[in-house]
């Protein structure tokens, strides 16, 4: 698998030989036509992540709706069709047109001729080739190492495959050597020569349309591609420097060590969802039990995201900050590992009728002090000044000993010494952000005292910050109006059942409202937060009112740019997601797969 990665960077066929003993290996993988090379990379590094299930079996092949993945011991490189292994499926749903005579007789003439029309254009055009006609679209693909007769007595058994799926909307042969699909849905990413074949005057029409335009903007599209080979060729270099500084610096995995470990990435491994990607536990070789963050390279907006995490992260050590341990980044997906936390997320001790137990105040109080010295130490005890941009109770995770951990630094940004703020775009949790950061885009760390002080209120309350959703029964709001009647001590959580020093927390909420007020100028620093939380005789300053997020809040000036609540809701969104994929699966190896091509 490893061979055929690289093998497959910069083509949409490979195959590979191992000459083990006493059992050889070979290996073939080859994507449809229709694939950029992005999106040939992202489904190859899908199959592969499955594919390793079929083990200890010496044979497995996985169809994807985009690429194919095969391992066996023997060559079958130039097998084009086999008894035992060739097989179709076809939807579920019928033409819609079937129930009456000469619509199904229509649909039946068109699938017909579509899939001939494909097949013979497959086999004179290297093996690719699409086609819609009268409503009805066909991909073929032959795989690179039949040639054109292997191609050819592939198809010719899948038309016949599927063509007993009529009348399906849709049917899929998947031999040895090829793979060919009809449907009533465009599903291909290929314009090819579509259209009525009846019409051949308005196709030739097309064609000469395309060729004018093609003429026109040929200059505009060598720059733009002479512009894209330099920006890869850029990339590649900076991702080689990165890799050399890696395994210098001993925090370097092999892939195939964190394959293993997570037994191939097998959901029943899968410990949780952070903002980029999924979360697996494992147990390295040397008896380590380690979390495995894994996430798909994609865009290079998911580059800079992977690298901002790694980089800043990797020099910083607290007690209060989940540790990291390493990456792998030469694989067909670039995975970060941590240190594995054991009791998980704080939200799963504090909300809901299915939470794990309930958290004494002493247990609440050493959660609150311990977030805060973490974040305290990210805001100036390092190196650099670092906001995280996305403390919520999720983000919280705890240890054996209920200690709190920081977790999940995908959004991070680094704070010049010398800067008052930075412009950025949204990103973050709705509820937990700051009212300055979302209306103008300003972010400090005082956005993250905020939602710190969203945290605090939420851990005493025991409530979850509902956010925009329901004004009149804000968290906020609540302790605002409990405040100001002095009765502080009733927004403690009912679960503790009075069993809780009421000062301390009437003043912990107290903490919780300063770090909550609309103007990020008042709001304590977290050192300063972190001091009145430890000291005894301290004199907590009194808040001024909290933001309820409501649409007044939006429209402070008529200078400044306004928002309706509901664009407000819109524009930031609640987590930013660094790659995007659909795909559908059946229950066995033969399922479809298409990345997103939004991108």
């Amino acid at each position: 698998m490893e061979a055929l990665s690289q093998l497959i960077n910069n083509t949409h066929f490979a195959t590979y030989h191992l000459n083990n003993s006493p059992v050889p290996i070979y290996a073939l993988t080859q994507c449809h036509g229709d694939l950029s090379q992005t999106d040939c990379l992202l489904c190859y590094a899908a199959s592969r992540t499955k594919i390793p299930r079929c083990l200890p079996s010496v044979s497995a092949r996985i169809y994807l709706d985009g690429c194919f993945l095969r391992y066996d011991k023997y060559d079958f490189f130039q097998e084009a069709v086999s008894l035992s292994l060739d097989t179709f499926k076809c939807s579920q749903e019928n033409f819609s047109g079937s129930g009456d005579e000469n619509g199904k007789l229509k649909f039946d003439s068109s699938v017909g001729y579509a899939v001939a029309n494909v097949t013979s254009k497959a086999v004179e055009n290297g093996g690719f080739a699409v086609t819609g006609i009268d409503g009805v679209y066909a991909l073929a693909q032959c795989w690179e190492s039949v040639g054109k007769n292997g191609c050819l007595e592939c198809l010719e058994k899948a038309v016949k495959e599927v063509k007993g799926c009529l009348p399906s909307k849709e049917g899929i042969g998947m031999n040895a050597g090829c793979y060919l699909r009809y449907s009533t849905d465009k599903f291909f990413n290929h314009e090819g020569e579509l259209g009525d074949a009846h019409g051949l005057s308005g196709v030739a029409i097309a064609i000469a349309l395309a060729a004018a335009a093609l003429l026109m903007l040929s200059l505009l599209a060598a720059y733009a591609g002479y512009r894209k080979l330099l920006k890869e060729k850029e990339e590649r270099i900076n991702l080689k420097k990165v890799s050399i500084s890696f395994n210098k610096s001993g925090l370097n995995f092999k892939y195939e060590t964190l394959e293993k470990v997570t037994d191939y990435f097998n959901p029943s491994r899968k410990i949780g969802q952070g903002g980029a990607g999924s979360v697996f536990v494992g147990t390295l070789p040397d008896g380590q039990t380690v979390a495995v963050k894994r996430l798909i390279f994609n865009t290079r907006q998911w580059v800079d995201e992977f690298f901002n995490e790694v980089n800043l992260i990797s020099g910083i050590q607290h007690k209060n900050l989940v540790k990291f341990l390493g990456c792998s980044i030469e694989g067909p997906e670039s995975l970060l590992v941590y240190e594995y936390v054991p009791n998980k997320s704080l939200d799963q001790f504090i909300f809901g009728k299915n939470k794990t137990r309930t958290l004494n105040w002493k247990e609440r109080f050493n959660v609150i002090v311990g977030t805060a010295e973490g974040l305290a130490y990210l805001h100036g005890g390092c190196q650099e000044r670092i906001i995280h941009r996305d403390i919520k109770s999720s983000n919280i995770l705890l240890d054996e000993n209920l200690a709190p951990k920081i977790a999940d630094f995908g959004l991070v940004r680094c704070f010049g010494a010398d800067k008052t703020h930075l412009s950025t775009g949204i990103a973050g949790t709705i509820g937990y952000m700051a009212p300055e950061y979302l209306i103008r885009g300003q972010l400090t760390e005082k956005a993250d005292v905020y939602s710190f002080g969203v945290l605090v209120l939420e851990i005493v309350m025991g409530r979850r910050c509902n956010g925009l959703i329901d004004y009149s029964r804000s968290l906020l709001q609540t302790v605002w109006r409990l405040y100001r009647s002095n009765r502080l001590d009733e927004a403690v959580d009912p679960c503790l059942r009075d069993d809780f020093p009421v000062q301390e927390a009437s003043k912990v909420l107290q903490i919780g409202l300063l770090c909550t007020q609309a103007s990020g100028a008042l709001r304590p620093s977290m050192a300063e937060v972190v001091g009145m939380l430890n000291s005894s005789d301290c004199v907590i300053p009194l808040p001024n009112q909290p933001p309820f997020m409501n649409a007044t809040l939006l429209e402070p000036e008529s200078s400044r740019r306004s928002y309706s609540a509901n664009s407000y809701v819109s524009n930031a969104a609640t987590k930013v997601e660094v790659y995007s994929y659909t795909s559908s699966e059946s229950s066995s190896m033969n399922s479809s797969y298409r990345p997103s091509r939004s991108e």
